[in-house]
């Protein structure tokens, strides 16, 4: 498929209101791109991602399967970069960053330009494939080019690294049309914004090779790659999606909570399982001791699907002295002093993605694994099983194989599990998990499956202080005096759709020492300064609490919160992971 045609199909799909056309002209694209006889017949076919898994991918603004924590790392300004120079030589990255500032949208400032006649390492490259400089845009790039250029831009590192992204980023550019640039550009700043997200391309690939969509859903549950099970929906059908299971080393959406209440979760189920809620950071580990020497044979990934293996080798060291069977266990690690009591989650940060000195880090924080899930043991896949099912799997999986009577609370590594329909059993769970040093507790439903990715009823968090929103920073201002080269206040926002809609902003609860610390985190990301205020880019996460939201005009959301405090940085979450202003209606309500 050219890139072209994908262009003009995205640019459809953007022009549709209506959420059923959406998904009948996405389905017709991935059926279009899945019509691909050459493909479907060459030898390479089931090692090179086809042209049908590429464009599953594309059209939600993904280049890799949405397990593969490969990134393409290519900033704003390196994209400014490579558009201006295929834009010619008159024209600079400021020339680009002034038509954005106009604008307001990368894909319509690169769609203003005329490619195609710039010369340079990219262009005779072609950007992986081209036909040499002083081509027209639109010169037949197809959509698989497009992917093997990102591919080896992604794979770009070391000294050089980044001219070599510039000049591969130049040479698509300069292959392009208007159009293709338009849609070439929202897709390597992961800003394609066309209206379809996951469920659309899950209802689109149920109407494109005509399988039940409900084993769409399962099958991308376990595989966690859209590309993938488009594929297979329409080699092999709804057989082929049945076949697929979890794969250990392969990672899969955490199930997600909600916050809720003892008597909400009480009225909906007939007893509720009761769970500590840990101050750590979400792992899934990943472990096969079957499998050959030449492979991993164990990975531990974050909650965006991270590799942090390296940073964490307690868990890889429990693992590798506990489990007997290949296994997908969900959980959590927690920071520790020489006691073993529990320490802040902000702690746990200063080991959870440390890339260099690792003994050092371990040294002055200790960390260790307490698993609550089991989705995969001994080859079997459970996420289809009941909760209290899958928590007997898991104390197996963690039992001394020479003492599998042993109690529970015995058990390394195991998070204890309590079922029980009495509020006061409940309350008193509650109070010995803060007094263990814990944030409270978490209620489940004792009957309900495994769901990755999803947000629902079936899991809820209880606290016991003020609610926390998960705020993304858009903005802050320098400090004045001693803080003057600080970042002192910091504007909050939340999500609303693809927006962000501001709810307030920030100073109190930070000591200097941690304002350089969130200094150095946001100033690579300052996207614009006038006088003391700055804008910046939505990179960083920030946990607040706060004692009420008000009904506010000052702010775009409507709302803000008062007395708000800082609380930590999420460095475990990306700003689609943060709070949306959903939540805070509903918790103004």
């Amino acid at each position: 498929m050219e890139f072209a045609t994908f262009a003009d199909r995205a640019a459809a799909i953007e022009a549709e209101p209506a959420d059923l056309e959406i998904v009948a002209r996405t389905s017709e694209l991935l059926a279009d791109a899945g019509d691909d006889s050459e493909e479907r017949g060459s030898a390479d076919s089931a090692v090179e991602p086809q042209t049908v898994e590429i464009v599953a991918r594309f059209v939600q603004g993904r280049v890799f399967p949405a397990w593969d924590s490969t990134k393409l790392d290519i900033g704003p300004t390196t994209c400014y970069e490579a558009i201006a120079r295929a834009a010619g030589t008159n024209v600079g990255s400021d020339d680009v960053e002034e038509r954005l500032a106009e604008v307001g949208e990368i894909g319509a400032v690169a769609a203003g330009y005329e490619f195609g006649g710039q010369q340079g390492l990219g262009a005779f490259t072609g950007g992986g494939g081209g036909n040499g400089a002083g081509s027209a845009g639109g010169n037949d790039l197809t959509v698989r080019e497009v992917s093997e250029t990102l591919a080896d831009l992604a794979a770009a590192e070391g000294s050089g690294s980044q001219d070599r992204k510039i000049d591969l980023l130049f040479g698509l550019f300069n292959r392009c049309s208007s159009e293709e640039a338009r849609y070439l550009a929202r897709l390597v700043l992961s800003e394609m914004r066309i209206g379809v997200g996951e469920g659309t391309v899950r209802d689109a690939i149920s109407e494109a090779f005509d399988v039940p969509v409900e084993r769409v859903e399962r099958a991308l549950q376990v595989s966690n790659d859209y590309g993938q099970v488009a594929r297979v929906a329409r080699d092999e059908g709804r057989e082929g999606l049945d076949e697929l299971d979890l794969e250990v080393g392969r990672p899969v959406q955490a199930m997600l909570a909600q916050a809720g209440t003892v008597t909400d979760a009480l009225e909906e189920w007939d007893e509720a399982a009761v769970e500590w809620k840990y101050d750590g950071a979400r792992i899934q580990l990943h472990s096969d001791p079957e499998a050959a020497e030449a492979d991993a044979e164990t990975r531990v990934f974050s909650r965006n699907m991270e590799e942090v293996t390296d940073a964490l080798p307690e868990v890889v060291e429990f693992a590798e002295a506990t489990l007997e069977e290949p296994a997908i266990l969900d959980g959590e690690v927690v920071a520790i002093d020489e006691n073993d009591d529990p320490l802040p989650f902000q702690e746990v940060l200063k080991r959870f993605r440390r890339k260099h000195d690792v003994a050092k880090a371990r040294e002055d924080v200790m960390v260790r694994p307490v698993f609550f899930d089991c989705l995969h043991a001994g080859g079997e896949d459970l996420l289809e099983e009941p909760l209290t099912t899958r928590h007997e799997r898991l104390r197996a999986v963690l039992a001394d194989g020479e003492a599998p009577e042993q109690d529970e609370d015995e058990i390394e590594g195991l998070s204890l599990l309590w079922t029980t329909d009495d509020p006061d059993e409940i309350e008193a769970i509650d109070a010995e998990a803060l007094e263990a040093g814990h944030e409270g507790i978490m209620l489940k439903d004792p009957d309900s499956a495994y769901s990755p990715g999803r947000r629902g009823k079936h899991w809820r968090k209880r606290k016991p202080d003020v609610e926390t929103l998960d705020c993304v920073v858009t903005g802050a201002e320098w400090g004045e005096g001693r803080r003057a080269t600080f970042l002192g206040t910091f504007e909050l926002s939340v999500r609303a759709g693809d927006d962000l809609e501001t709810v307030g902003k920030v100073a109190t609860g930070i000591t200097d020492e941690k304002l350089e610390e969130l200094t150095e985190l946001l100033e690579p990301h300052i996207a614009a300064e006038e006088g003391q205020a700055v804008d910046i880019e939505p990179e960083v996460v920030f946990e607040v609490g706060y004692e009420e939201i008000q009904s506010s005009p000052t702010y775009s959301s409507g709302y803000a919160l008062r007395f708000p405090r800082f609380l930590g940085v999420r460095s475990d979450k990306d700003p689609e992971d943060a709070d949306t202003l959903e939540r805070v209606e509903r918790l103004r309500a």
